[in-house]
């Protein structure tokens, strides 16, 4: 059976278009804010939704996302009613959803519940950011079993035999870590960008998508020349704090989403 995100992709691809995948850190004000960010996002043109599951050690996020995974955390959120918040909205939305995790919540929920909880709730793909796929069989066996899409990252740093193995081993897409370090805003993508994709596309056919450090829709446009969806973050989260409270908060990020989403249009 052809997955959500296999699907999306295939669409884009017959399109001429490339796949925007904004970020949010779930709970961050609230998870009931979490859902109407999602519904707006995918109306102004989200093509996958990443949620990020707060956690007290997140090695690789920046100061902005560190903030508001705190923030999450102190308002409650927990894995659990994050599922239950990605169940809610399922009826609301058809895009796929993504978490981003670490291993450390998926392992105490139990790696077949969490699985087999994540599906039934809706969720079409787990990332989980401090799981290197040598060590990723035991989870990969549960999530294939339960129709989940593990998808792993490539790092500048990853050698030739190593994208061969993520590139094997991963489900949905492919997300390539476009630099070294935790994620941010930065002002420039790095030049050796190109020279990692087509490394890539030399080993695989699957969708890859760029992540961390993309900010801008002009970041985004050179991202959508070089690959097949581009992961924003740190910018999205830090729109949301800056908003966080006010009336306009899922209109302005809205807005900044169809913004992003329009340089990966077809003719854009």
């Amino acid at each position: 059976m052809t997955s959500r995100l296999d699907a999306t992709f295939a669409r884009l691809r017959d399109r001429g278009e490339r796949a925007l995948v904004p970020y949010f850190t779930a709970g961050d004000p609230s998870l009931a804010d979490t859902r109407r960010l999602v519904v707006e996002a995918a109306r102004r043109g989200a093509d996958v939704i990443e949620l990020g599951v707060p956690f007290s050690d997140p090695l690789a996020d920046g100061p902005v996302i560190q903030r508001a995974a705190m923030r999450a955390l102190a308002a409650g959120t927990t894995l659990p009613r994050l599922l239950e918040t990605v169940a809610a909205l399922r009826a609301e939305v058809s895009v796929p959803l993504v978490l981003l995790t670490y291993y450390n919540p998926v392992l105490a929920f139990g790696l077949a519940a969490f699985a087999r909880a994540a599906v039934r709730a809706g969720v079409d793909g787990v990332i989980v950011a401090d799981l290197p796929p040598e060590e990723a069989d035991p989870l990969a066996r549960e999530a294939e079993a339960a129709g989940l899409d593990l998808i792993h990252l490539v790092a500048p740093t990853s050698t030739p035999e190593r994208v061969r193995l993520i590139a094997r081993r991963s489900h949905g897409f492919i997300y390539v870590v476009a630099l070294t370090g935790v994620t941010g805003e930065r002002q420039e993508l790095p030049p050796d960008l190109a020279a990692q994709i087509r490394t890539l596309r030399r080993v695989t056919t699957k969708p890859v998508c760029v992540g961390f450090g993309i900010s801008t829709p002009a970041q985004v446009a050179a991202v959508g020349g070089l690959a097949d969806g581009a992961v924003v973050g740190s910018a999205i989260v830090r729109l949301v704090e800056e908003r966080a409270g006010s009336p306009s908060l899922v209109d302005d990020v809205g807005a900044f989403i169809a913004e992003l989403k329009a340089p990966l249009r077809k003719g854009a």
